[in-house]
């Protein structure tokens, strides 16, 4: 039997939209919302995938009031608007269909469900299967011998459907499904704002159709005194039989909507590739694009055996080779390794080399060391590099005892400025954003893909080959598209880089800091194991101490760490005021007690109590899996490719988010020690942020303030709170520090008020007046967010990008985020990149001089360098020197330097 199915488009996308949600949903470079777009084509395709209908239409709503809302004036009322996010997705999905070639119906003064009824009573006349897709129960009443309604729902991360046909209908709820109107009825229903009958729920109302078949029957009863019911349920049944009468006609779907199309429009047909495929395009769709291969036969895999030669060498030919040439593009393969001594516990198992002339690839199996038989060229700094991540790379090649040189080119970096919000930076992704190319789906390693035969096929014979050696040959088959990948994605990178003038940006600053911070994760930071051993047993004294103070004051012994059982003795026990309720109970999060701390003094021992907790958990007992067990110290992770600023990032662990505002936070920094005959020298940019702000504001009483030396907290001061500068109180100046850091961030003045202490209308003031007397950062902040809006993107001093399509949006709080974004980006943009130029510089200082010292951590404003006792002076002015001068702005920069023998001493 031929089928017709029948999607509720509204629906659909609306459970698409909040299914798909997270953290932050699905957008385009230029700041459209796709989330919704993409859920709903998801359930479209596996549905197509399972029915395979002949015939297909879409339902929409239309905003026009239906014969529903002029029936009943509060019919809907409760609901609330349609999202912006998801509004403005709702043209997008019907351009796609169109594309599709499916059929979409939009009738005014009536509902999807009203067209869907009306459809799916047609299609059954025509004798056709009718499918209803829709996350509206309501459909339910439409279900007959040849109509099926689809429900969707998510299990394990998969939208699966749950079906329901006239059977199960009768089954579940002991009734025909035309009869659940009437259950609806006198139940109403809340999201509709159907009213029903007071005091009537769905078990009542199931039972009363169950038995007596419908409402007009019921009433009938009642009237005739031929019920059952008493008390005060049959007075309020009785007394609403207008409601109800009116309920159940509200409910009903319309099986009579006038529609012109006729079977011959609701055929499936061939979509319109080309506008598919632009459309898709225009979203990011790539899986979509690969899925249904609409990019036609220029990406065929006959075709693209073609792209590069696969070619067989012996070591000694491609070493001669890249001699030869002067450069090397290679991609290097790992394998686990189990040694605790390594500092990424991997080993260098084969590596792939490009030919760009010959446009060959050849791969080497490294196994049993053969990495050494590429020492030399690796180590020779005239040879260029090129591959990606190679700050792994250079750290693999360091625990070989090779050192890498000539660091040319690594594709990841040049992605990243190109679009620095991009967090898909691993090769398989950016060879399919840049090549276009679904790497799993090319050499055919999916489940699903079993049946296809491998891209190399010529090169596996599976009846003479191992399973192993199939296994070695798809992974050398995987290497070798990966170098010619690293390869391709340099050209286009290496172009689109140049036009938006960012060649400096990259081969004078991101790439040397490429090994500045491969050397920091190298170095690494001594600690002291005995010291953070006693410090956490200090820690968990002061835990037991606290655990017992708030069992007394509670009055007996709980689970501080169970929400549950501490919500109950706060909120039950304790009867401290109800702040927040979630799903599980009371809610005890940091917002809610830091409301509560005046109520009673348990409150601010149990926030002591948490901070111990997590300085306990991740500052002592989780520091220590990270320190090497051979070099007795910490090998932190250094990126340069997660922040959307550009500022450096640490993780495994994060070495830059250890606490500073709380003394026994501050205290985990004394266990990271310099070597025996040692010093750490921490040199700290003071202000930096607010020297590029005068810089780039060029605001005439800030420069004026940083030329003279004065204290720029002070003199704020002095301006807003209308004081002499040296009758500036120490209150005032921490105000107005707060003040001069909030501006940098596009702090608000609810913000601001929240940081102070302050009501907002106060902290509006304090910012109207900073803004009045600093005019030229007013002007900046007003200008910056108008260019931004106009050009799509911000920039640093030296072209670093950060598009801000956030902007646009017509959620006022996004757009919001995109103003702050686009002021705070240029200045602490800027500072991190001028960071990255003082670090690079005194690399090359260290370097050139032959200096034992080396930087071992860089957190946004500081830097450190552990300094043979010998070296001090040197490196003191190496450090000021190139710190100072790797700039020149309107303002000087000034550095200061503390020379201590633990971290926690630096200032």
């Amino acid at each position: 039997m031929e089928k017709f199915v029948l999607i509720d488009g509204n629906s659909i996308m609306n459970r698409a939209f909040y299914g798909i949600m997270g953290s932050k949903m699905l957008t385009t470079k230029d700041g459209k919302y796709t989330n919704a777009i993409y859920g709903f084509l998801a359930i479209l395709f596996k549905l197509i995938e399972d029915v395979k209908p002949e015939y297909m239409a879409v339902a929409f709503d239309l905003k026009a009031p239906t014969a529903r809302h002029k029936m009943y004036e509060g019919y809907k009322a409760n609901r609330k608007g349609m999202p912006d996010e998801l509004a403005e997705q709702m043209p997008i999905i019907k351009e796609i269909l169109r594309a599709m070639n499916i059929d979409i119906i939009e009738k005014e003064g009536y509902e999807a469900d009203d067209v869907i009824g009306t459809l799916s009573r047609y299609g059954e006349k025509q004798g056709l299967e009718v499918i209803i897709l829709s996350g509206d129960r309501d459909t339910f009443q439409l279900a007959t011998d040849k109509v099926t309604i689809r429900i969707p729902r998510t299990k394990g991360g998969k939208t699966e459907t749950d079906l329901f046909d006239r059977n199960k209908i009768i089954e579940t709820y002991k009734i025909e499904p035309k009869q659940l109107i009437d259950v609806k009825g006198l139940q109403g229903d809340t999201s509709d704002n159907i009213p029903g009958v007071p005091g009537v729920g769905e078990k009542t109302a199931l039972n009363l159709i169950q038995k007596y078949g419908s409402i007009e029957n019921l009433y009938e009863k009642i009237e005739n005194g031929e019920d059952d019911l008493k008390g005060k349920q049959r007075e309020k049944i009785a007394e609403n039989k207008e409601l109800a009468v009116l309920s159940k006609t509200l409910g009903t779907i319309n099986l009579e909507v006038p529609i012109e199309d006729t079977l011959e429009n609701f055929k499936v047909e061939d979509w319109d590739k080309p506008k598919v495929l632009e459309l898709f395009k225009e979203l990011n769709f790539n899986r979509y694009i690969d899925r249904f291969s609409l990019r036609g036969e220029n990406t065929s895999k006959e075709e693209n055996k073609e792209m590069f030669h696969k070619i067989d060498k012996t070591r000694e030919e491609i070493i001669k080779l890249i001699k030869e040439q002067k450069k090397m593009i290679f991609y290097i393969g790992t394998n686990k390794d189990e040694n605790e001594e390594k500092i990424i516990k991997e080993k260098i198992s084969n590596i792939s080399i490009y030919n760009e002339e010959k446009q060959e690839a050849y791969y080497l199996n490294l196994e049993n060391d053969l990495i050494q038989e590429f020492k030399e060229i690796l180590e020779d700094r005239e040879i260029t590099k090129t591959s990606i991540n190679l700050t792994k790379t250079y750290i693999l090649l360091k625990q070989e005892d090779i050192t890498l040189e000539g660091i040319d080119y690594d594709i990841s970096i040049a992605a990243y400025i190109l679009n620095p919000t991009n967090n898909k930076l691993d090769i398989d992704n950016l060879i399919e954003q840049y090549l276009e190319i679904n790497v799993q789906e090319y050499i055919g390693e999916k489940k699903e893909q079993v049946e296809q035969i491998n891209l190399f096929d010529s090169m596996i014979d599976s009846n003479e080959n191992t399973e192993s050696e199939k296994e070695e040959n798809i992974l050398k088959s995987k290497y070798e598209l990966y170098v010619y990948s690293i390869s391709k994605i340099k050209e286009i990178t290496l172009k689109k880089l140049e036009e938006i003038n960012a060649l400096d940006l990259f081969y004078k600053i991101d790439m040397p800091t490429v090994e500045v911070l491969s050397n920091m994760q190298w170095n690494g930071m001594y600690v002291d194991e005995e010291e953070l051993t006693k410090f956490g047993e200090e820690l968990s004294s002061k835990i037991e101490e606290l655990t017992k103070i708030i069992h007394e004051m509670a009055g007996e012994d709980f689970n501080i760490n169970s929400t549950k059982q501490l919500g109950e003795i706060l909120f039950e026990k304790m009867k401290l005021p109800v702040i927040k309720k979630n799903k599980s109970g009371y809610s005890t999060d940091v917002d809610v007690l830091e409301k509560l701390r005046r109520e009673d003094p348990i409150i601010q021992k149990i926030l002591d109590y948490r901070q111990l907790m997590k300085l306990n958990s991740t500052y002592i007992e989780g520091l220590k899996p990270y320190i090497n067990p051979k070099t007795k110290r910490i090998h932190s992770f250094f990126h340069q490719t997660i922040t959307a600023t550009g500022r450096i990032s640490s993780t495994e662990p994060n070495l830059q988010n250890i606490p500073t505002r709380f003394e026994l936070g501050k205290r985990v920094r004394k266990i990271f020690k310099p070597a025996e005959e040692n010093v750490y020298l921490d040199a700290d940019y003071s202000q930096i942020e607010l020297r590029v702000l005068a810089h780039i504001s060029n605001d005439e009483n800030m420069i004026q303030a940083f030329n003279n030396g004065e204290d720029i907290h002070k003199q704020a001061a002095s301006k807003v709170f209308k004081t002499p500068i040296d009758q500036v109180t120490k209150a005032q100046r921490s105000d107005a520090k707060a003040v001069n850091f909030g501006i940098v961030y596009g702090i608000s003045d609810f913000g601001l008020g929240e940081q102070l202490g302050i009501s907002r209308k106060k902290a509006k003031q304090y910012i109207d007046e900073y803004l009045e007397q600093y005019s030229g950062i007013k002007k900046f902040m007003e200008d910056i967010t108008e260019k931004a809006k106009e050009k799509g993107y911000v920039e640093t001093l030296f072209h670093r990008r950060r598009y801000i399509p956030e902007l646009k949006s017509n959620n006022y709080m996004v757009r919001q985020f995109g103003a702050r974004a686009a002021m705070n980006t240029p200045i602490q943009g800027t500072a991190a990149d001028i960071m990255k130029i003082a670090m690079i510089n005194v690399y090359k200082e260290l370097k050139n001089k032959g200096l034992k010292s080396k930087i071992v951590l860089q957190v946004h404003d500081e830097m450190m360098i552990e300094t043979p006792l010998n070296e001090i002076e040197d490196v003191k002015q190496i450090m000021k020197k190139c710190m100072e001068s790797a700039i020149e702005l309107k303002v000087p920069l000034v550095v200061d330097i503390s020379e201590a023998t633990n971290w926690y001493e630096c200032k």
